[in-house]
């Protein structure tokens, strides 16, 4: 099984036993800040579809919001760890993938899923993709424990699922 590692993320192409994909990781995974990136669709910054019945002219605009978005929270496309990706039909994801590969570096592709879609919420969309990403934390800022409350339950950066919570069993 090969992998790869960058920084702060770990790409698995194929595990043992799954066949290879194209253009995606199977597994990536990594350690940092978690930046979720809403389904972004082909609009420009007034909010006006771009490339109307282009799949290639949306798929470029998307990924553009993509990155913008990203950039809002201190992360590149090197920090995404999976891209799901929701056409209104499967030929659209030969463009998909030419705007995909204008941004993401071969050897540092995410993992990904497609779904086709009956409609979006506008008809002249042709896709909407989201975006999971993990940023490294600066130096000297690694996670640390914060203060429980009286319920037990956990505040500040380390609060999420899986922490802080008492069950009241001894153990």
């Amino acid at each position: 099984m090969a992998t790869s590692q960058h920084d702060h993320l770990t790409r698995i192409p194929a595990p043992e036993g799954v066949a290879p994909g194209t253009g995606y990781n199977h597994v990536v995974w990594g350690t940092g800040r978690f930046v979720a990136v809403s389904g972004q669709c082909a609009f420009d910054e007034k909010g006006e579809v771009v490339g109307e019945g282009d799949a290639a002219a949306q798929a470029r605009q998307v990924f553009e919001n993509v990155g913008r978005c990203l950039d809002a929270a201190g992360a590149t496309f090197d920090d995404v760890v999976k891209l799901t990706y929701f056409v209104t039909d499967v030929a659209h994801l030969p463009a998909v993938r030419a705007a995909r590969d204008e941004v993401f570096a071969p050897d540092r592709l995410p993992a990904s899923s497609a779904v086709q879609v009956s409609a979006l919420f506008r008809p002249e969309l042709l896709m909407e993709i989201e975006a999971f990403a993990i940023v490294p934390e600066p130096a000297g800022t690694g996670a640390r424990p914060e203060a429980e409350t009286e319920t037990g339950f956990r505040t500040g950066s380390t609060a999420g699922f899986g922490t802080g919570f008492k069950t009241g069993f001894a153990g």
